[in-house]
Parts: C-alpha cells; structure tokens; sequence
C-alpha cells in the first residue's frame, strides 16, 4: 500500500504546501494522512477527513450525470447543443454534447475573461453571486479558438457550464440537485456537497489563501458560483476515493458508457468525457481527475481494475507549484 505508513507520511510531508490531507486505499487497506496546518498562524494539524474545494473533479460528476441520462434514453452524446440550448452557443448546431465533455468544442473558455490575483478586481468575486448564463455571455463574447468543433482538444470551462445547463433542460433540476441526488446520497458521501451560493466550508476543513500585496489572504469563504458545474465541488479524500471507485468498478454506468467515457476526444490525447488520465513512474495507468479551485488543488486517480486509489489535496503557498510534488506522492502511492 503505497509502503509502510511511515514511508506515505514522509512521502506526504515532501507535498509543498501550507497543508495536505491524503487517502490511500491498496485492495482492503486504507491509509489516512495528514501534513502541515490547516490554518496560517496556528499549529492545528490537517483534520485526515477534512473538506476542501476539488475544483475541476466537479466534471467527472457532472459527466457522470449527463452519462447517465444518455443511459436512460433522455439524450445522445451525439444530440447538438442547439437541441437542447436553442440559440444560446453560436454555431451550436455543430456541436455536441460529446464535445462539450470532451473539450473539443472549440468553445473560448470563461475562466479567461475573468481577473486573477494579483489584479484587484479579482477580489470583488470573493462573495458575488454568478449564474451561468452570465459566464457563458463572457465567453461567448469571444470567437472559438478553433473553427472546427471536435479536431482539436482546447480545455474550456465553459463546455461544462453549458453541461450543466442541458442537465437541467433536460431533468428540470440544476445539475447540482442531480448530482446529489444520484450519486452522492446513493454512495453515502457525507462530506461533499455542491454549495450552489454558499460562501462556507462547513464541518473540519483545511483553509485555503490566495496571494495579495506579497503575502497571503484567506479565501476559504467565497462564493462557489465563480466555478459553477465547471468546479463549484466541496469532498474529502475519503468520498472522491470512494466516487471513483464506483465509477470506475462499474457501478454508475453502464459499460459501454464507462468505455466512453475512457475514449480521447482526440487521437493520443489523455482526456475523455469528464475522465483523465495518466501513466506513473512505474508504468501503471490510472485514472480520474485534478481540480485547481484557486486556494486548493485537488487530484484523485485510481488504477482501472480500483485495487489502488490515490487522493490528495493542498493548499498552496503560491511561491512553489505543488504539481511535481504530487506527482512523486501518487506515484508512491500507486507503484510501491
């Protein structure tokens, strides 16, 4: 299981950041970790069940949920999203629902419309409410970065906005009521929610900055619609573990879907319908996805056949990407 504890703790306290919380699951064994301090200017260790934001693993449920809808017969994956948004996308009739998952809309993504730190305008969003079609106007303002939906993979949040969007067109509840309706409540995730507008990290939860004036603030309160059905996700490591290892084990879709879901949206490339993917050091592929939710980054994979699960998040200081750091975590957890 990823070696002896001691070797995952070492493992985990090599992550870079302010604070880390860690699950790793090998067959029936189950190690918890925790490193660093959940809050600056105190010395409280990370709570092993504490919440964070996942970020873009919002995706992989939201997918779940389109994909589950296609599996009852109420849309293709190959259905327009003019079909089911009439005369919201441009050019909607030439793409589909499968490309919004898949990223190969073309589609110019809303993230890029908005300010970062440091810009001052990034913090006025701390608390505002956003709805998507606000999102999905920014974006639209702006031309495809492609012509031709489904040739190229060009990561865009606005793909998922608009999921969201034909999840409720199509079910007449926001993506947010389906996701907990069909698969948190079923797989018993106690501890992830999707807030919708609310700006609290409820229960233990580790607190997460982003940089200002040099240093830090706190920005574990803010209001979620920022990200919307592209990331708005609050979990622990022990729930998204448990997620994958549904999907992945068969549980929500049907296997043809899961196959699906596992197909590139282009040839070679290494993201499907709301799932990625990726070899470790020692060969091995697994599966999931990472989230970037400003003040945390989350990452959760597991191995086709789920005998080995991985989750992790951090907080970052922003003076080091943890990125590689993960990297060698996960690759500790899944090869030794």
């Amino acid at each position: 299981m990823g070696g002896p504890a001691g070797e995952l703790q070492r493992g985990l306290d090599g992550v870079v950041g302010i604070g880390a919380v860690a699950e790793v699951r090998s067959g029936g064994e189950v190690w918890r970790g925790s490193s660093g301090v959940a809050e600056l200017g105190s010395s409280r260790k990370v709570p092993v069940n504490g919440r964070f934001r996942a970020g873009s693993i919002s995706k992989t449920f939201v997918a779940t949920v389109v994909l589950q809808l296609v599996g009852e017969g109420r849309l293709r994956l190959d259905d327009s999203v003019e079909r089911w948004l009439p005369g919201v996308v441009p050019n909607g009739a030439n793409i589909t629902v499968r490309q919004l998952l898949n990223h190969t809309s073309g589609l110019f993504d809303y993230k890029n419309t908005l300010s970062m730190p440091p810009n001052p305008e990034f913090y006025t969003y701390q608390y505002r409410t956003w709805t998507a079609a606000e999102q999905i106007q920014r974006a639209l303002a702006h031309p495809p970065v492609f012509d031709k939906p489904g040739t190229q993979f060009s990561y865009s949040n606005t793909n998922y906005l608009l999921a969201g969007e034909i999840i409720q067109n199509v079910t007449g509840r926001t993506y947010g009521e389906e996701i907990e309706r069909r698969l948190i409540r079923p797989l018993g995730l106690g501890g992830t929610t999707m807030p919708g507008t609310s700006t609290y990290l409820r229960g233990p939860h580790l607190h997460g900055y982003v940089p200002k004036d040099g240093g830090l603030i706190d920005f574990t309160e803010m209001n979620p619609s920022l990200f919307g059905a592209s990331g708005e996700l609050i979990s622990t490591t022990r729930d998204l573990n448990r997620f994958f290892a549904a999907l992945l084990g068969g549980r929500l879709l049907p296997a043809p879907l899961l196959h699906e879901m596992k197909q590139p949206g282009v040839e070679g490339g290494t993201y499907g319908l709301g799932l990625s993917w990726h070899r470790t050091a020692c060969g091995v592929e697994v599966y999931g996805n990472d989230g970037d939710a400003l003040a945390y980054q989350a990452y959760s994979y597991a191995t086709e056949d789920t005998r080995r699960q991985v989750t992790i998040a951090v907080t970052p200081n922003f003076r080091t990407n943890p990125d590689e750091s993960v990297e060698a975590f996960v690759d500790q957890a899944i090869c030794d």
